[in-house]
């Protein structure tokens, strides 16, 4: 089968290898309809997350038909179209009994890896380095899904793949970013990034109750776009962002801050100089400018959500301003299987379309150049949707 392999920063290539089999009794084989590049897929990209290896598939937004089941796998048929959640979850440990899906004690082999980092462990994912199971990723013709008993979700006739493919992950990963907020009626909430997370974010906070949305981003496109889903606007180029939130809410500030940029923020000044250089040399791992900001702007009593994608150490966190004005910080990689089906039921009611945020439609073998224009901001990319 062909697939997209990672072999060093900015270092893509669609490859023939070997087709995937069933190695456990609850795994299925899935040929892949449907694909995506993520926001977070950049960060390898990039160069910036550990334990890749030459020859990796990458790829965590994927669904398709299913070719091949394991013997213990009675909840799914072949034949079946499926989506895919990107976090492996086995269904059966206290975390997943618990509905913190992402948090799965059995589902990453390499668990050792991430507990040197971060003390425990999460789910495995699809498609994203070593330290979280090495699996296979979804920018292939075809995946082995572990744990497919309790990962997929069988999509019904009547919806394309586009409708739904989102699901696997920014859909809920923006849902589940504004769930966080605790949103009441009447609320504002202030979102930093308006790519794919960002924009499904903006969405499901009208979903949940806010009163008005207010999103910052640098690019005419993705602020459009934004604006498209019933935000106000703050072009951080053009405007100071605190001051201008400060206006935009009375002197108060926002009721919840989302943080939907993560390891990659972009800013100008003195500080974004120096998170650039240090993590240029690998002082720090991650560039927290949006953090800091989203910290600074909330209200007194708020929350800060973070959505986007942190992978070790940043510093100058206002720690102060964190403690003193009793903010609650929410954060985690999505849960996804406890959103599936009531965003399905969502779609399927009309209440989201979510091919809004599709921008451009291409061919697997387009994936290396793909990866640099949406890093790139190129060409209005917002959101690429492949086809193997």
């Amino acid at each position: 089968m062909r697939a997209l392999r990672w072999y060093g920063k900015e270092d893509v290539r669609v490859e023939q290898v070997p087709d995937p089999q069933i190695v456990n009794p609850r795994d299925a084989i899935v040929r892949v309809t449907t694909t995506c590049i993520c926001g977070s897929d950049l960060h390898m990209y990039d160069g910036y997350i550990p334990t890749m290896q030459q020859g990796d598939i990458l790829g965590h937004e994927f669904m398709g038909e299913v070719m091949a089941l394991g013997r213990e796998v009675k909840n799914i048929r072949v034949g079946d179209r499926v989506v895919v959640p990107f976090t492996i979850a086995c269904g059966r440990c206290f975390f997943c009994q618990s509905e913190l899906w992402s948090l799965c004690d059995n589902s990453n082999p390499n668990a050792h890896m991430a507990e040197a980092l971060w003390g425990h462990s999460p789910a495995g994912l699809f498609g994203y380095s070593h330290m979280v199971g090495g699996y296979a990723g979804g920018q292939a013709e075809y995946v082995r899904v572990p744990f497919a008993d309790v990962g997929l979700l069988k999509i019904p006739n009547g919806l394309t793949d586009e409708q739904v493919v989102f699901l696997t992950d920014i859909f809920p990963t923006g849902y589940m970013a504004a769930e966080n907020c605790a949103l009441k009626p009447g609320q504002v909430v202030a979102v930093w990034g308006c790519g794919p997370v960002g924009q499904f974010a903006i969405r499901s906070c009208f979903m949940l109750g806010a009163d008005r949305v207010i999103a910052i981003d640098r690019f005419p496109e993705r602020l459009r776009m934004a604006q498209a889903g019933g935000a106000e606007l703050i072009n951080y180029e053009e405007q100071p962002v605190l001051e201008t939130l400060r206006e935009l809410t009375g002197g108060r500030g926002p009721d919840a801050c989302i943080d939907a940029v993560g390891m990659e923020a972009h800013g100008a000044g003195a500080l974004g100089l120096y998170d650039t250089v240090k993590q240029a040399v690998r002082a720090e791992t991650d560039r927290p400018l949006v953090l800091r900001e989203a910290i600074m702007a909330c209200r007194k009593g708020g929350v800060v959500s973070i959505p986007g994608v942190y992978g070790g150490m940043a510093d100058k966190i206002p720690l102060g301003a964190l403690m003193n004005k009793g903010l609650t910080l929410t954060s985690g990689q999505t849960h996804v299987h406890r959103y599936l089906r009531p965003l399905l039921g969502r779609i399927e009611r009309g209440e989201i379309d979510p091919r809004f945020v599709i921008t451009h439609r291409l061919k697997l073998d387009a994936a290396p150049q793909a990866y640099r224009t949406f890093r790139d901001k190129q060409d209005g990319c917002i959101k690429v949707v492949l086809t193997p």
